[in-house]
């Protein structure tokens, strides 16, 4: 065997779980489980009309980007978090939380429905509310933590 290979006799990279990536993939696939449910919750408790707008699901993004851009700015300049903080809550509960795949259905569904210019909408303003709701927040946040600096 090469050193180039692991003991399945697999190329090193092609490994399906490097050496010390577990724990990550645990913390992802349970932050995600998390972030989804609550996602799944939301949308449960706030249906969108047929051929209405999905609030819900807009909601979720833009306030998981808010909190993105929060934590983002909180454990790169504030707290040393633990390796697998970032991880854990940034790429799996936020990450199952917001959603691209539920976005690109509504949008389907309502231009299939004959409502077009909803899904246009829809599309459009998901996109600009959850960039300004991360710039804002990723801001604010700096703001406050340059405060209390001083």
């Amino acid at each position: 065997m090469s050193t180039q290979e692991t003991s399945t006799g697999l190329p090193a990279a092609r490994t399906p779980v490097r050496q010390g990536q577990a724990p990550v993939l645990a913390v992802v696939a349970l932050g995600g489980a998390l972030g989804a449910t609550a996602r799944y919750g939301l949308a449960l408790a706030w249906p969108a009309p047929p051929g209405g707008f999905p609030w819900a699901t807009f909601w979720t993004n833009v306030v998981g980007c808010a909190v993105i851009g929060v934590f983002m700015v909180v454990i790169t300049d504030v707290w040393a978090a633990h390796r697998l903080v970032r991880p854990f809550f940034g790429t799996g509960v936020l990450g199952g939380f917001t959603t691209f795949s539920t976005y690109a259905v509504d949008i389907e569904r309502l231009v299939d429905a004959g409502h077009a210019r909803t899904g246009l909408v829809y599309l459009a303003a998901t996109v600009l509310a959850a960039l300004t709701a991360v710039w804002v927040a990723a801001a604010a946040t700096r703001g406050v933590l340059k405060g209390r600096r001083r």
